[in-house]
């Protein structure tokens, strides 16, 4: 591979493991203060959030100054170029300020619209996501090891680990419970990691056959979802629509059609 996606790649990579570096080297040992709240008062926004992203924006435009950017904590900066960065400073905000493992920096780049390059870095993990459109997905692990990334395929819904997660509105989270008992008793186990981006690289990785969440914004799973699509899964909505805050479904084929069925009537997209 060659040319501008690999060129998109090398950057997505080199600016997301020193974005993970600082958020590991300048985490205060007291935690990270937080310095306002969005939807909710345990929806968090902390100065590291921040100073990622300011980290992340001025790497980018120092490589790409004509290129566009929407970013969870910035919003949308309108480029010149084909090239839009899409990014999430820390997905997993709260356990970042807990300090638990299961946080992340994702960034994707999409040229016209489309996403063509997606990187998740896990720091605490110490492993690296990354896809190309059309050139698979791939986890480079703690010890240096590379290897390619497989979806779980054709999981009975009975036997599938299934990863979800919440929102921060009480309203929201009433709801997904409510949806909860009616998927809980369908399958396996359910898994909650508190990360959208990290739970899609663990179903990336085979380690859950599938995740489904409502509220997700586009920096939370755009570097994600082609990961996902790249291992070999599906990720869509809710009857063929395009995953949004809305719904989001990922699972290897088979799992995922199921899955989606079973989420149908029980009606996700009530708010």
């Amino acid at each position: 591979m060659s040319g501008l996606p690999q060129d998109l790649l090398d950057l997505a990579v080199a600016t997301a493991r020193e974005a993970g570096r600082m958020l590991i080297d300048k985490r205060p040992a007291s935690g990270p203060d937080v310095v306002q709240t969005k939807s909710s008062p345990t929806d968090v926004v902390t100065h590291m959030d921040q100073a990622a992203e300011r980290l992340i924006s001025e790497r980018i435009r120092e490589a790409r100054p004509d290129d566009g950017f929407l970013g969870e904590e910035s919003g949308t900066r309108v480029g010149a170029s084909r090239v839009r960065w899409v990014v999430d400073p820390i997905d997993g905000t709260v356990n970042y300020l807990y300090d638990l493992p299961d946080w992340a920096v994702s960034i994707a780049a999409e040229l016209d619209g489309e996403t063509m390059v997606g990187v998740v870095e896990i720091p605490r993990r110490g492993e690296t996501y990354t896809a190309v459109r059309g050139g698979g997905a791939f986890l480079r692990t703690a010890s240096g090891e590379t290897r390619e990334l497989r979806c779980n395929s054709g999981v009975p819904l009975n036997r599938a680990l299934v990863a979800t997660g919440f929102g921060y509105a009480p309203e929201r989270r009433a709801h997904q419970a409510t949806v909860l008992t009616g998927v809980l008793p369908n399958v396996r186990d359910i898994r909650r990691g508190g990360s959208c981006c990290v739970d899609m690289c663990s179903l990336a990785a085979g380690r859950v056959d599938a995740y489904y969440e409502r509220g997700v914004q586009a920096w939370d799973m755009a570097a994600g979802t082609l990961i996902v699509e790249e291992a070999g899964g599906l990720v869509g909505g809710l009857h063929a629509t395009d995953p949004g805050p809305e719904l989001i479904i990922a699972a290897g084929p088979g799992t995922f059609e199921a899955l989606h069925d079973l989420l149908a009537p029980l009606d996700p997209a009530h708010d």
